[in-house]
């Protein structure tokens, strides 16, 4: 009988002690030891003689189609951010209140209507443009640039006023145009920095991946493919020739792979039936440009991404091609590279259409 007594007093400290454990790590992970301090809307952490800084993230167009997607990745990256606010013309409450149950630590802040646009820019290092509308069956780029040109010259104004020092990374459609239309409308303002103002074209590199992978049979995880000049289906050019891992195509598989890339966009339109665009895939590869952002704008080194920028690679003012990132944008503008005798060819093709988008793009801001 001792024994027994004496062996259940000996389980209940166990448990008395497990239990402690388990509340003081708890605790530990509720209240760290290091100790905590807020600047503006954002909590952050303070170790050890050393502080540890996120960086504000704006996401403009925050309910639609592009934006909701995309603000649930970016809230899943919890620490990296100080702040994720989530600015739209509408419905943008709901949208926050979901994510603010997403177990991360940035926190999220809904921003609705014009009146507070001003407040959700201010302070913000990272502006993410994806309002407007999105390609429906039958509607050409020209159609949508009707629409969405006045929406992003618009934001692009409210980033020069608000947060002039932010990157502003462009993804509203058609890219070839907007990019122009959101750097002249901050050049209107004082501000605009053609280092910090970036079209992201990611999901053409995301797709080449993909269909490389798939065609060759390995993970397309592994293969980087160079997507170079704009980002509507007659101006991007996959340069396969500087595919890593390099491949032997033959030049029906060059072809196949391209039309592919440059109908991809359209396929999923079709395939929604006019329920909207490539949302998901591109929230997908938006966030990992914004990724390497960030890691970018914290020191990190030798960052290389292909996006549609203000350069001088190209006769063209604006064109999309291998970049290295740095703390203030675009650190260095990298040449195109060798290209085989039908990649020239088709670079001098699209350059036609790119030149007209883009001077479509700068005389809308400059006229309006």
């Amino acid at each position: 009988q001792w024994r027994d007594m004496a062996q259940h007093v000996a389980d209940e400290r166990t448990m008395e002690g497990a239990a402690r454990r388990r509340t003081s790590g708890l605790h530990d992970h509720l209240m760290p030891k290091e100790g905590w301090t807020t600047q503006g809307c954002a909590v952050m952490r303070t170790a050890a003689g050393e502080r540890r800084l996120g960086i504000h993230v704006a996401v403009l167009g925050a309910a639609g189609g592009i934006g909701q997607p995309l603000s649930l990745l970016l809230a899943r990256r919890g620490s990296e951010l100080a702040s994720l606010r989530l600015y739209d013309v509408a419905h943008v409450a709901g949208v926050a209140a979901d994510l603010s149950h997403v177990d991360a630590r940035a926190p999220v802040r809904p921003y609705q209507g014009t009146s507070e646009l001003a407040e959700a820019l201010h302070g913000v290092d990272l502006v993410v443009l994806v309002a407007g509308a999105a390609r429906k069956p039958g509607m050409s780029r020209d159609d949508l640039f009707q629409i969405n040109a006045k929406v992003v010259f618009g934001l692009a104004t409210a980033v020069a006023k608000h947060a002039p020092n932010a990157w502003l990374l462009v993804v509203t459609n058609p890219v070839d145009a907007t990019v122009p239309i959101a750097l002249e409308a901050m050049r209107k303002q004082g501000a605009g920095n053609d280092r910090k103002v970036i079209g992201v074209t990611s999901l053409d590199a995301v797709r080449a991946k993909k269909f490389v992978g798939d065609a060759v049979g390995i993970d397309p995880a592994r293969i980087m493919v160079p997507v170079v000049g704009g980002h509507a289906a007659n101006t991007m050019l996959p340069l396969l020739s500087q595919c890593s891992p390099r491949f032997a195509f033959t030049r029906k598989e060059i072809g196949d792979l391209t039309t592919k890339l440059r109908e991809a966009g359209t396929q999923v339109v079709e395939a929604k039936a006019g329920a909207g665009s490539a949302t998901l895939s591109m929230a997908h590869a938006a966030d990992r440009f914004i990724g390497q952002c960030l890691r970018a704008m914290q020191g990190a080194k030798g960052i290389v991404e292909c996006a549609y920028v203000s350069s001088s690679v190209t006769e063209l003012p604006f064109f999309a091609s291998p970049l290295q990132l740095g703390r203030d944008g675009v650190e260095t503008y990298l040449p195109l590279g060798p290209l085989n005798t039908g990649e020239r060819e088709a670079l001098q093709l699209l350059k036609s259409e790119l030149a007209q988008s883009i001077q479509k793009g700068t005389e809308f801001a400059r006229n309006a």
